[in-house]
């Protein structure tokens, strides 16, 4: 269970959600049309090794990701994987040279699109997450398409202090992500990292975040109580909070940006990927997503 100060490393707590969707990206990666591509997600998960290693040859069988919520997990991210990288194209052609990805994980954006020069990609995440991943690009001898600056910090804690003592720019405009995020912090969280990123966006700044709606509180615990009896490699029920402290499209447009919100399910449908039916396991979470991107008044 969470606590109020909980730490992790990538194999542990909130961590190992970073490898699963790591997992996942590169079981996309490999489909004769894969709607994402990510190149190093196989990279993490072989460093990692264990079932993860497993997985990726094919020989773990009755890993999570191999069942039916599995493929509709790996359809989720490959689509939100594509939404985001759509979204930070867009917001370089437009001019943003600041990015900031929260809750960073194992995302290599920084590594694999096609950055205009003078971009910088701020990557905020636990000190150990940063470790595991600038470790494993080093040995691997990938190098970054844009200046990659890592921002050790909790989120919980007085990050935008963190993100402008590492060299960010407030006056500047800048794109941020918030990408399989919100739902690991309470709701007093979400709000306090939203009025961050507002604070310190110049005017023509973007933001897109992954929002959620919160499950009826007795249904969340039933899945909690079973995905722990499971033994899952993953217990998403005991790391989620299941608060929202506000819509993100809500929250955004009541302070002066244009939002637009896309349901995950309309994506899937869009991208040629399966809906889960509504009832499923898999159709109760990809139906309660919603992908949400804004762009501040000039």
């Amino acid at each position: 269970m969470r606590t109020d100060d909980d730490t992790w490393d990538i194999t542990s707590s909130v961590g190992s959600t970073a490898l699963l969707v790591a997992a996942a990206r590169a079981l996309e990666a490999g489909k004769s049309n894969p709607v994402a591509g990510d190149a190093f997600a196989e990279v993490f998960c072989r460093a990692a090794g264990g079932d993860w290693t497993a997985l990726l040859d094919g020989r773990a069988p009755e890993h999570r990701l191999m069942s039916d919520w599995g493929r509709a997990f790996i359809d989720f991210q490959a689509a939100r994987t594509r939404y985001f990288d759509d979204y930070f194209r867009h917001a370089a052609r437009a001019g943003a040279r600041q990015i900031v990805v929260l809750a960073a994980g194992l995302d290599s954006r920084a590594y694999r699109l096609g950055w205009p020069a003078g971009t910088r990609v701020f990557e905020l995440d636990q000190p150990r997450v940063l470790d595991f991943k600038r470790s494993v690009l080093t040995d691997y001898g990938a190098t970054p398409r844009a200046e990659r600056i890592e921002v050790p910090v909790d989120l919980r804690e007085d990050w935008p202090k963190a993100l402008q003592d590492n060299g960010f720019d407030p006056t500047a405009p800048s794109a941020w992500i918030a990408e399989g995020l919100l739902v690991y912090l309470p709701a007093a969280s979400q709000q306090q990292l939203f009025a961050g990123i507002d604070a310190l966006s110049a005017p023509r700044s973007q933001v897109a975040v992954e929002d959620s709606r919160p499950m009826d509180t007795a249904a969340f615990e039933e899945h909690r109580d079973r995905e722990l009896a499971a033994g899952e490699d993953v217990n998403f029920f005991s790391l989620a909070y299941n608060q929202r402290h506000e819509p993100a499209e809500d929250w955004f447009t009541g302070r002066g940006w244009r939002a637009a919100a896309t349901p995950l399910n309309a994506l899937l449908a869009e991208l040629g990927r399966p809906v889960p039916d509504n009832a499923s396991d898999a159709g109760q979470m990809t139906g309660s997503i919603t992908l949400v991107s804004a762009i501040k008044a000039a």
